[in-house]
């Protein structure tokens, strides 16, 4: 007969492997994002990685980031190993008011920054309303 002894260390600690991810296996990469005027800011947390080694794709209204924390190399021992490494990938459905020709990426510091401007489709703008055939007077509406 087998017996299982109930470890509860053990259970949390898988399940946090499932949620968080593990080395095998990385978890999302980390986001923030907000709106600052005209503009939608998208910042990711990257440490470690190599500007080299992240990728940014738009398909229709997808953008898909892709990086990778690839191991170092040489003659040494690894005596703990808790960061994640190997490729991270994370899409995001942009909404269609956003000018997705002109998003603008920066690296620094371990933080990969996209600034997506509004579309100028999508931005307020006032229309002119015309009175009937006899009234000369135009009236501006805001849209």
């Amino acid at each position: 007969m087998l017996l299982r002894s109930a470890d509860p260390f053990r259970e949390l600690d898988r399940l946090t492997q499932q949620v968080l991810g593990t080395t095998n296996r990385p978890a999302v990469m980390p986001m923030d994002a907000w709106r600052e005027g005209d503009a939608f800011v998208i910042e990711f947390d990257l440490p470690g990685v190599s500007r080299e080694s992240i990728d940014l794709d738009v398909e229709r209204n997808v953008l898909t980031v892709r990086a990778e924390r690839v191991a170092r190399n040489g003659d040494w021992e690894m005596l703990a190993s808790e960061r994640p490494r190997g490729v991270f990938s994370r899409q995001l459905v942009l909404g269609d008011n956003l000018d997705l020709d002109r998003i603008e990426a920066s690296y620094d510091a371990g933080v990969l920054r996209l600034t997506v401007p509004v579309a100028e489709r999508a931005k307020p703008r006032k229309i002119e309303v015309a009175t009937g055939s006899n009234d000369t007077g135009r009236t501006a509406i805001e849209a």
